[in-house]
């Protein structure tokens, strides 16, 4: 059994379809995929949430939602408004473990960043981490901001003895600008390593969700995505610049 955390450096940053992109390269691979959404917010009883989404991605997913509160808040906030039962960390770490030992593969998808708090105790992504001893994969935007948001982020997972599993643009412009382009590498340095993917942006609609995953994602997640053709093709060089 595999138990993979998936976080973002904010809210807004493709989580869901880099979740999805996962689950749909392990289904390829003939696992069985189980995807865990702790606390649903900002949808209402009956509507669609990130997990429908990560069903029509990924089709033969088996998904879990534990909490859901309509507003679009933070998990704590959202579910005070609501005056609902707050998750607690002991029972969400117990429920998710007994999916990992009824499937090869569990993927749990953040809300937010990763220290989002999801409860009045202050539990937040991180706190959920450690309590399974999983690693966490970090989804980061591509263009400005984005160097300070993955550094803090990584920053934290270092902190507290969690293993990073790598990060991932959760979604590439087709036209990037010079931003996005210089920040590949900023990226890659702040993650000490070459990055784990870059989903092309509108991935989630493309006819082909499964072919835009397997080069979206490297081979650690069953993907060919190689960062180095990445910076000659899509990062490309900034203008003014020769390539190396």
């Amino acid at each position: 059994m595999s138990i993979l955390l998936i976080t973002g450096t904010s809210t807004e940053v493709g989580k869901t379809v880099v979740t999805a992109a996962v689950a749909a390269l392990a289904l390829d691979r003939g696992s069985g995929v189980a995807v865990v959404k702790p606390a649903q917010t900002g949808v209402r009883p009956g509507e669609p949430g990130d997990l429908a989404e990560v069903a029509r991605l990924a089709p033969g997913s088996v998904t879990a939602e534990f909490a859901r509160y309509p507003d679009p808040l933070s998990p704590e906030a959202a579910c005070a408004v609501a005056g609902g039962d707050p998750l607690r960390l002991g029972d969400t770490a117990r429920r998710i473990a007994e999916l990992a030992d009824q499937h090869p593969l569990v993927l749990v998808e953040g809300a937010g960043g990763l220290l989002v708090r999801y409860a009045d105790d202050g539990w937040t992504l991180a706190d959920l981490a450690r309590a399974l001893g999983a690693p966490v994969l970090v989804v980061v935007a591509a263009g400005l901001g984005t160097l300070n948001h993955t550094a803090l982020t990584l920053e934290v997972l270092a902190g507290r003895g969690i293993q990073p599993a790598g990060i991932v643009i959760g979604s590439w412009p087709a036209d990037p600008g010079l931003a996005e382009r210089t920040n590949v590498r900023g990226l890659e340095t702040a993650a000490g390593r070459p990055l784990a993917g870059a989903l092309p942006a509108g991935a989630p609609h493309a006819v082909d969700f499964l072919s835009v995953a397997r080069h979206g994602l490297s081979p650690a997640f069953g993907g060919s995505f190689d960062a180095a053709d990445f910076h000659q093709t899509a990062a490309g060089a900034p203008p003014g610049r020769t390539r190396p």
